[in-house]
């Protein structure tokens, strides 16, 4: 049957790589231009078989079995000049990047007959971030690079090797050249040899640094396209932890075969990432469901439930689909919380583990929390336990200024080895109502966290058709109310929650029960004293205010946050974020601008990011120059590292300052 549709299949990188560089020169000067009229033509799927029209007489056909083209063999075309056309180079930049976020899904949702070491990761590299992620902003989902890859021939040796050495040059100088070029400037050539580039590592045991490049060309074909999930901020971290793999490795690697580096031990090997991601027997546990919370990415849409075993250890279960349609992305990740649990025997959907338990025999569990579903697993439904008795209380018990530092080392450890929850903080907060927050005075909801600290509630999600802004607003008409809660940490230089989860700190009166003193949350027994922010909507009903005529509890009054200074981090951030758009090109035409900015930041105390600065401006500058005056291509080594210390630079900056708000509280 056939159908018309607006989807395009996957490709994989290599796949792209390798067809582009069959070009000649002359084609290759021209593939931006016909990427971008393919993109517009009609496309007809029968089957495995997406057709393409190029003209009246000329058809292409990607044979994609799975969604995903895999090989140059299923790229053809009717042309005289096929294979060597630009028309299979641009259907293959139109196609999404597939790597192994296509395979999330099968790992993630893997029947019980799955072997108990199978490979199921990725699913929850998405959740994790949903930064958004991580990265990055949930409001953004951005897409991030899977850690799995296709395994090697062979285990990476101990010592370094020449393949190794000359892969990591290949990778740095590709990266570098798109840094050079900004957005703007890298079109399909500079994005295929990225990608050939990334293959090359990987092939060699390179797998983090492969799956980082991936990460980086999929977000530069995002902000060219202009993809409604595209964040500066994103593309620059993916492009400084890229540069940052490479420069580590390069230094790493100079040491003789003969001699061991000298790094931690362990360091290499991290640096290098690892091909799979594995699991260990985790023998029995008994599971605590902790919450749940919504998936949403640009193609990934789902659940991810959290659970805490007797040791007080988080653990992760995902049930997360692709999605072809952004529109039904939304209610897809909602209507996910219905579905069963899939770990052994146990017949329960997500929403009901977030709140009852399970007892799991022959357990297998990865490196960071994520439960595998072997053959070999037994899990029967028990029963759950409230956030006020153990072993969930104790995640509480730990001091905020604690559990953020927590939360800022762990965003530099590797996804596969960063312990579950680690960027989730556990805090109990008395609401203060919406308020100015910030420079900027824009209204914030407030609580007091306790000792001065207060903190500005955010919806975790920004997606309309999720429950996290409307339920953020029902709570901010009811100052005063006291709440558990469970965020993600938003890093800035003043103290932000993404809000997740909310509960209650004691019994609370029945649904629409007056009550005297302060506002209390009455939730149904069903909901064990406990809402999913994201799935499920609170109504007024939910909400107990104070009978009129009692001597209710004054809400706190809002401190004046508006007017605190800050330290001017921006002036060197938005420079960094400006070379990423629009290349060196764009610091060396601008010089005055950075100038300037550095003389602010002088003032400000901070002479380091002032150096860093006029560095990164100088060497954008200085291009070697032919006897004509006309700039010589070079390698941009000097820009990249003046680029990757002042990236660097402004993210150490930014934690530091995440921290110290966030202890300030304490020390008042």
């Amino acid at each position: 049957m056939t159908a018309s549709t607006t989807e395009w299949p996957a490709v994989r990188p290599e796949v792209v790589a390798e067809v582009v560089a069959g070009l000649s020169a002359r084609l290759q000067k021209r593939l931006d231009g016909a990427a971008a009229k393919l993109a517009g033509r009609p496309v007809e799927r029968t089957g495995d078989d997406w057709r393409i029209a190029v003209d009246e007489e000329t058809e292409l056909v990607l044979h994609a079995p799975g969604g995903v083209i895999g090989d140059q063999a299923g790229v053809r075309c009717g042309c005289l000049l096929a294979p060597a056309c630009v028309h299979r180079a641009a259907a293959v930049t139109v196609c999404r990047l597939a790597d192994a976020d296509t395979d999330e899904a099968a790992d993630a949702n893997a029947d019980a007959n799955a072997d108990a070491d199978a490979d199921t990761d990725g699913a929850a590299d998405d959740a994790a971030t949903a930064e958004g992620a991580a990265a990055g902003d949930p409001g953004s989902a951005p897409v991030r690079a899977s850690r799995r890859a296709a395994p090697s021939a062979a285990e990476p040796a101990d010592s370094p090797t020449p393949a190794e050495r000359a892969a990591v040059h290949h990778l740095h100088h590709a990266a570098a050249a798109v840094l050079a070029a900004g957005v703007g400037g890298t079109g399909a050539v500079l994005q295929a040899e990225l990608l050939r580039a990334a293959h090359r590592a990987r092939l060699t045991g390179l797998h983090r640094p492969a799956a980082a490049a991936v990460a980086v060309v999929t977000r530069v074909r995002a902000a060219r396209s202009g993809e409604p999930d595209h964040r500066l901020a994103d593309l620059a971290a993916g492009l400084r932890e890229l540069l940052d793999l490479t420069t580590a490795l390069t230094a790493a690697l100079a040491t003789a075969p003969a001699t061991p580096p000298a790094l931690p031990p362990g360091r290499l090997a991290e640096l290098r990432g690892s091909a799979r991601q594995s699991y260990h027997e985790a023998g029995g546990l008994r599971l605590y469901g902790l919450f749940t919370e919504p998936v949403l990415t640009a193609t990934h849409a789902g659940v991810l439930t959290w659970a805490v075993d007797a040791g007080g250890r988080l653990s992760t279960v995902a049930e997360v689909m692709p999605h072809a349609d952004a529109t039904a992305a939304a209610p897809q990740a909602v209507g996910a919380a219905n579905r069963a649990v899939r770990l052994g025997d146990a017949v329960l959907g997500h929403g009901e583990f977030g709140r009852a338990g399970l007892a799991v025999q022959g357990a297998t569990r990865s490196a960071n929390g994520r439960l595998g579903a072997g053959a070999s697993v037994r899990a029967v439904r028990a029963s759950g336990a409230a956030w006020t008795a153990e072993p969930l209380a104790a995640l509480w018990a730990e001091p905020p200024a604690a559990q953020v530092e927590r939360a800022l080392s762990a965003a530099a450890v590797p996804y596969e080895s960063r312990p579950a929850g680690s960027d989730l903080l556990f805090l109990d907060v008395t609401l203060l109502g919406a308020a100015p927050y910030g420079p900027a005075g824009v209204p914030q909801l407030l609580a007091d966290c306790g000792g001065g600290l207060v903190v500005a509630l955010r919806a975790a999600h920004d997606h309309p058709g999720l429950a996290f802004r409307g339920n953020l607003a029902l709570l901010a008409t009811a100052p005063g109310l006291r709440l558990r809660v469970i965020g993600r940490l938003e890093r800035a230089a003043r103290p932000e929650l993404r809000l997740l989860a909310a509960g209650t700190l004691s019994a609370a009166p029945a649904p629409g029960e007056p009550v005297p003193g302060e506002p209390a949350l009455a939730l149904t027994a069903a909901r064990s004293g406990r809402v999913n922010l994201g799935l499920e909507r609170l109504q007024t009903a939910d909400l107990v205010l104070p009978a009129p005529g009692t001597d209710a509890v004054p809400p706190a009054t809002v401190p004046d946050l508006t007017a605190t200074p800050e330290a001017p981090v921006h002036l060197l951030t938005r420079r960094v974020e400006q070379a990423v758009t629009g290349g060196r090109q764009a610091l060396a035409l601008g010089a005055g601008a950075p100038a300037g900015d550095a003389t602010r930041l002088r003032s400000a105390g901070l002479a380091t990011g002032a150096t860093l600065l006029d560095a990164l401006r100088a060497s954008a500058a200085d291009q070697p120059r032919d006897v004509f005056g006309r700039v010589v291509a070079d390698d941009h080594e000097a820009f990249t590292a003046a680029w990757l210390a002042a990236a660097c630079y402004g993210e150490e900056l930014a934690t530091a300052l995440c921290a110290a708000a966030w202890s300030a509280g304490e020390e008042t």
